[in-house]
């Protein structure tokens, strides 16, 4: 504890930089946590209502959709306004929709990856103060009455360089973290993407059934 106090009171300097990353790391890690959280759904469960729902129309499809909420939901009713009026574009207007949803999930992450990157520079530029500060003390003391003074400022040292390291490995961890989750939504919006494609087909092939059978009715009345 003592070291502590001598490192907070002598080189608050150093460590504010580290301290002010922790405290956005945390801020940053509840944000995304309490948005994740908000917008999960369990796309296992939602498939199977939304195919039989599409079977029956576009609208019944938008209004499951809109009952799911959250995120998935938004992508899947806008996936349906997609698939009835712009049929033959769905692919590349359903894949944007999807890149708009994932920059939505990556918001902030950028910052926990910079603060992973800082942290451990700033530990080291706390440490090589802290030691140049340290010998400063030591040209200008001597005998056994400066010793604990010097040892007290290596053990501050460090104590930045473990500052520094902690917060690098916590933003780290809840980077990939989060990086994780994000590539679970996109799995979620692929799933979506196959729903719908699979949805435009059997409507092009009930199409292309029923032209024939238009056109032979026609065809006997020219007769």
């Amino acid at each position: 504890m003592e070291l502590i106090r001598f490192a907070i009171v002598h080189d608050w300097a150093v460590l504010s930089p580290i301290i002010f990353c922790s405290v956005v790391a945390v801020a940053v890690a509840l944000e995304r946590w309490r948005f994740y959280r908000k917008n999960h759904r369990d796309v296992v469960e939602f498939i199977p209502v939304l195919q039989r729902a599409l079977q029956h129309s576009l609208d019944q499809g938008q209004i499951e959709s809109a009952k799911l909420g959250g995120l998935l939901g938004q992508v899947s009713e806008e996936g349906i306004y997609t698939l009835a009026k712009h049929k033959g574009n769905f692919e590349r207007s359903f894949d944007i929709t999807v890149s708009l949803a994932v920059r939505n999930l990556e918001r902030h992450l950028s910052i926990l990856g910079t603060i992973a990157t800082i942290s451990p520079y700033l530990g080291l530029f706390g440490t090589v103060v802290r030691i140049l500060l340290t010998f400063g003390e030591m040209s200008q003391t001597s005998g056994a009455v400066a010793a604990p003074q010097i040892m007290f400022g290596i053990g501050s040292a460090l104590i930045a360089t473990a500052c520094g390291l902690g917060v690098a490995i916590a933003a780290v961890a809840l980077n990939n973290y989060f990086h994780t989750l994000v590539s679970h939504y996109e799995e979620d919006f692929q799933l979506l993407k196959l729903v719908f494609l699979g949805e435009a087909e059997s409507r092009q092939a009930a199409m292309r059934a029923a032209a024939p059978a238009r056109a032979v009715p026609e065809a006997h009345g020219r007769m």
